[in-house]
C-alpha cells in the first residue's frame, strides 16, 4: 500500500495520526509533496458535511478561550471537533508562533476533539495558505463541526469568510470594538456577533456592546447576525449560541461548489507566486541597493522574467 493510499484509508478509519500526517502533507512547500498531496485529495469523497464555522474577532478577545469552552460544551454532548488554529508565521522557522494547542489543554484532552495549529505562511485574510486542504481532510475524517479560528489581523480577515458555511465575530466589551466592527465591514459579512468575557466587572459594558450591536444590526439591509453573550469563564451563554448555530444549518445550504472554486482560484495564485519566487532567485540583486533606484531595479527583474516565460 502506497502512501497516500495508507493516509487515506487511516483518515477514514477514524484514525487521528494519520489525519495529523495527511494535514502535514498537503501543508508542505516541497515541490515532491505537491503531487502526493493533489493525489490524496483526489481520494476524498466528500459524502460527510461537517459545520464549517470561522472564529474571528481581535487580539485579545478570547478566541482560543472560547472555542475551549464551547468546544467542550458540543464533546458533552457527543459531538466531534475539529479546530484548525492559525497562527501567525515566524519570520525565522515560517511555524506556528503561538500555538494555540497549548492554550486548550483541557478541550485537546478529549477523544472527541481535534486541535490542529497551523501557520499562516504569511497569507493574507487571517487564514493559512493550505486551511481548505485541512477543511476538506477534517471533513472527509467526519469530524460534526470544524471551526476555523483565524489569526485576527484586520480588514482583510473577511476573506476567511468565503471558506467557511457560518461566520462568527467575537467583540471584546469596552474596547472600542463597536466601532471598529462597523469600519472593518465584519457585520457585513458575519453571521454572528458575541459579546465575550461577559462576567465579574465585565458585565455593565457587555450589557452596553449587546444593545449597540443589536440596534445597529436592526439598521442593516438584508441578513441579520445573531447577536449575543458569553462567558468562557462562566460558561455562560453556550447554550444559546448552539442553537442559534443549529438555526442557521437548518436554513443554510452549504456552499461547496463555491468553496471550491475559491479554492482553485488561490492555488493558481500560489503557483504563479511560487513560480515568479523561483526565477527571480536567478536574478542578481547588487549588494548595494539605494533607495532612489529600487524602482529602476525592480523594472529590470520584471522585464527578465517575462522574457523568461
Amino acid at each position: 500500500m502506497n502512501k497516500v493510499k495508507k493516509l487515506i484509508r487511516g483518515i477514514q478509519q477514524k484514525e487521528i495520526s494519520l489525519l495529523s500526517q495527511a494535514i502535514t502533507l498537503v501543508e508542505s512547500e516541497k515541490k515532491s509533496h505537491l503531487l502526493e498531496a493533489l493525489e490524496l485529495l483526489s481520494f476524498l469523497k466528500g459524502h460527510k458535511k461537517s459545520k464549517i464555522i470561522g472564529i474571528s474577532g481581535p487580539p485579545g478577545v478570547g478566541k482560543s478561550s472560547f472555542l475551549e469552552s464551547f468546544g467542550t460544551f458540543l464533546t458533552q454532548k457527543k459531538l466531534s471537533v475539529a479546530v484548525l488554529a492559525i497562527d501567525p508565521s515566524s519570520s525565522l522557522s515560517g511555524g506556528s508562533i503561538l500555538g494555540d494547542k497549548t492554550r486548550m489543554g483541557a478541550l485537546a484532552q478529549s477523544d472527541l476533539a481535534y486541535i490542529r495549529p497551523a501557520p499562516s505562511g504569511g497569507s493574507l485574510g487571517g487564514i493559512g495558505k493550505k486551511t481548505w486542504e485541512s477543511i476538506l481532510l477534517c471533513e472527509e475524517f467526519g469530524f460534526d463541526y470544524i471551526f476555523v479560528e483565524t489569526v485576527g489581523v484586520g480588514q482583510s480577515e473577511i476573506l476567511a469568510r468565503d471558506l467557511v458555511d457560518m461566520f462568527l465575530f467575537l467583540a471584546q466589551p469596552g474596547s472600542g470594538d463597536e466601532l471598529q466592527g462597523i469600519k472593518k465591514g465584519i457585520l457585513e459579512v458575519c453571521d454572528a456577533i458575541i459579546v465575550t468575557k461577559a462576567d465579574g466587572d465585565n458585565i455593565r459594558l457587555a450589557q452596553q456592546a449587546l444593545s449597540y450591536y443589536r440596534e445597529t444590526v436592526k439598521l442593516q439591509s438584508g441578513k441579520s447576525p445573531f447577536v449575543s453573550l458569553c462567558s468562557s469563564q462562566e460558561k455562560s451563554g453556550l447554550k444559546e449560541i448552539y442553537q442559534a448555530i443549529e438555526d442557521f444549518f437548518t436554513k443554510q445550504s452549504f456552499q461547496r461548489d463555491k468553496q471550491k472554486k475559491r479554492w482553485v482560484q488561490q492555488m493558481m495564485i500560489d503557483y504563479l507566486i511560487s513560480d515568479f519566487q523561483e526565477k527571480m532567485q536567478a536574478q542578481i540583486i547588487p549588494k548595494e541597493l539605494k533607495f532612489n533606484n529600487i524602482l529602476e531595479h525592480l523594472e529590470k527583474v520584471i522585464s527578465n522574467y517575462k522574457k523568461m516565460g
